[in-house]
């Protein structure tokens, strides 16, 4: 397949328009469609759906257009290489931080570290939950995340950074039981937690099932935003990692218990892809940010503290 093709059909299906396409990739519209003939006559399948409204991919476009942006984002990584090999470090590289995890505190100092060691490199941050950032990395499409969780899962690589007690965060409207909080009582309290894919939500629904509780989730919530309000409203409580739950108390004007009989602990893990080479500056990125996890870790200090 020809490179130039791929891109092509790549900026058609994310524009959705073959003439809109053609006006920011700066040719015909009749040349690109030519192109797009070409490339439907390599790979013998139709590609695109056009209707009224533009074009949308059919399950075999769908398929390459996946396909497609793992390789010219391969491809970008091999010239970002080469260009390394004789110059300072430079190109972007996309970093994913799952919200509420300890990670997302190092935002700022892994900035500040990459600007002054490697001035030459764009960094990305993508603030998403896990589920999305481990797809994004898979495909191809994202360099490396931290975030919670280190399951076995084919086409990923999980280094373990450290591990987070969970702690039950809730109004100072309501009675405030200690420094410590038994999961019993925490399945007693009217919930806010994530969608039953998040690792967080399963982590917390297997404690609860092994001591035979069922915790009462009144709401779903997967925005940080939202869950500060929802717990300063008084309307219910939450469980976070430490670091996530020290950075909601002034929020949320709230207060925190470690959960214990059982204590719950969630593991934080450095993600990337276990096939796709890291670029130079990937390489570089990686280095500082494991480096700044170690940092942070060696004393067990929750991070939200640093």
């Amino acid at each position: 397949m020809n490179l130039r093709r791929l891109k092509y059909f790549v900026k058609i299906v994310d524009i959705g328009s073959l003439t809109q396409a053609a006006d920011i990739l700066h040719i015909a519209q009749p040349a690109l469609s030519q192109q797009l003939a070409t490339l439907e006559s390599e790979v013998k399948q139709q590609l695109l759906i056009r209707t009224k409204r533009g074009v949308t991919p059919t399950d075999a476009g769908q398929i390459l257009y996946t396909h497609a942006q793992a390789i010219l984002r391969q491809c970008e990584r091999a010239q970002s290489a080469i260009d390394g090999s004789a110059l300072l470090l430079s190109g972007t590289v996309s970093v994913g931080l799952a919200p509420g995890t300890a990670a997302s505190l190092l935002a700022l100092p892994l900035f500040e570290a990459v600007k002054q060691q490697h001035p030459g490199i764009l960094l990305y941050y993508n603030e998403n939950f896990g589920t999305t950032l481990s797809e994004l990395i898979m495909s191809g499409r994202m360099d490396m995340a931290v975030l919670y969780g280190n399951r076995d899962i084919h086409g990923l690589s999980f280094i373990s950074l450290m591990k987070e007690d969970l702690y039950l965060v809730n109004s100072s409207q309501a009675p405030q039981v200690g420094n410590t909080v038994s999961l019993e009582q925490v399945a007693k309290y009217d919930l806010f937690l994530p969608q039953t894919y998040n690792y967080m939500r399963k982590v917390v629904d297997e404690a609860f099932s092994s001591r035979g509780l069922v915790g009462h989730v009144v709401c779903e919530i997967e925005s940080v935003t939202t869950l500060t309000a929802a717990v300063a409203s008084g309307h219910g409580a939450t469980v976070l990692p430490e670091s996530a739950a020290r950075a909601l108390l002034g929020p949320a004007g709230a207060w925190m218990a470690k959960i214990i009989n059982p204590g719950i602990q969630a593991p934080l893990s450095f993600c990337s892809s276990d096939h796709l080479p890291l670029s130079q500056p990937a390489q570089a990125v990686k280095k500082i940010l494991l480096s700044l996890m170690a940092e942070r870790t060696t004393d067990n200090r929750p991070l939200a503290l640093v």
